[in-house]
């Protein structure tokens, strides 16, 4: 088959959303598939413009000149060479291969896809996530409506879908790389050091995780603390906080994941999240918030420490519990890296390549959602 995904140009920073494409392309080349991925400086229909003020409208616009006049990298994420990728103007569809299927990547990509004509392949959608934070809800659920083939990442999202009513949704969880992503340093032999993607949106929960950090320091003083990001310089954090740029993937895994004892996860929503899912792979132990996307993987009290969004105070009495209890910490860790042993991008593959067969062999979308689950 000839897929093609169409991504936004919010999604060519190192994201998890582009990660699951280019995991997705890798391992469809190497099953013989041939795949593209298509990268628009603008798209046909963008989302309304956000209401920025200050530094962060100042920050917007440097980053947009940015994208438009530079080619964007793709250092952080091995992609197969066999992976063909494509920087065009705009969504316009002669920039657009003919294929067999073209998928949506987000919400914003949705209207291109359908506007295309249908030599450029069955029209799908990869949904990652409830993209509000994006764009305007009314437009976002459109989207949901839309008349595509549309995957979900997690059974949140699927139940979501379900009362949006879209039709058709299948359910393929995200995966982890394992060879990449696993123990160097014994769980038992951690000290008290915490880790957290630091991000200024603030559907990533900054702050709280800040906030409850802070708290915990003042009752252990010995306390550590690693952040990584996206920030070209240093944010607003205090100088006992260690903060990484955009760290080399093996300095992630060897010098931030496997050193620290408790992942830290203040997210307000998230599809299905996959640093959390990595860290607890290198033997993190995960405290966060109840939300959908981190419910695929974390049982409160089972994989992890679970506690209401935007609620600091209730995060740090979980992160305080597992720095006091370092046989519950133990506990937990052991737990969610066993239970995410079951997650294979080899397995999440062969689910995607069974729907793109459905699709291509013309399956009805009027369906009921769909489970394939592990």
């Amino acid at each position: 088959m000839n897929i093609t995904f169409l991504m936004s140009r919010y999604e060519w920073r190192p994201s998890g959303g582009y990660r699951v494409v280019c995991e997705y392309a890798n391992q469809l080349v190497s099953r013989g598939h041939q795949v593209t991925i298509v990268h628009p400086r603008h798209l046909l229909c963008p989302a309304p413009p956000e209401k920025l003020h200050g530094h962060r409208r100042v920050r917007k616009m440097v980053e947009a000149c940015r994208e438009l006049a530079f080619k964007p990298s793709v250092d952080w994420q091995p992609i197969d060479k066999r992976v063909r990728l494509l920087y065009v103007p705009n969504s316009e569809p002669r920039y657009i291969p003919d294929g067999d299927i073209l998928f949506a990547t987000a919400w914003g990509t949705v209207q291109s896809v359908l506007e295309c004509p249908t030599t450029k392949g069955e029209k799908c959608y990869l949904i990652q996530g409830y993209e509000t934070w994006q764009g305007p809800k009314n437009l976002v659920d459109e989207t949901w409506r839309a008349p595509l083939r549309k995957i979900v990442i997690s059974k949140w999202l699927l139940e979501l879908g379900g009362s949006l009513g879209s039709k058709g949704l299948v359910y393929i969880p995200n995966a982890i790389s394992h060879e990449r992503y696993r123990l160097v340093r014994p769980i038992r032999q951690r000290g008290r050091q915490v880790s957290m993607l630091y991000a200024s949106a603030q559907i990533k929960g900054g702050s709280d995780g800040l906030e409850a950090l802070s708290i915990a320091k003042t009752k252990y003083p010995d306390l550590k603390a690693v952040f990584f990001g996206l920030n070209l310089l240093r944010p607003r954090i205090p100088k006992w906080i260690d903060y990484y740029r955009n760290p080399p993937q093996d300095f992630l895994i060897r010098s931030i994941y496997n050193e620290s004892s408790i992942y830290l996860a203040p997210s307000l929503s998230e599809g299905s999240p996959l640093p959390p899912a990595e860290a607890a792979c290198c033997g993190c132990a995960l405290v966060g918030t109840d939300i959908g996307g981190f419910r695929e993987y974390i049982e409160h009290g089972v994989t992890g420490l679970l506690s209401p969004p935007s609620d600091p105070k209730a995060l740090a009495e979980n992160l305080c519990l597992l720095l006091q209890d370092g046989e519950l910490r133990i506990r937990l860790a052991t737990a969610a890296n066993t239970y995410l042993n079951r997650f294979t991008w080899d397995h999440s593959a062969d689910m995607l390549e069974a729907f793109l067969t459905g699709v291509v062999r013309n399956v009805s979308m009027d369906q009921d959602p769909v489970e394939c689950s592990n």
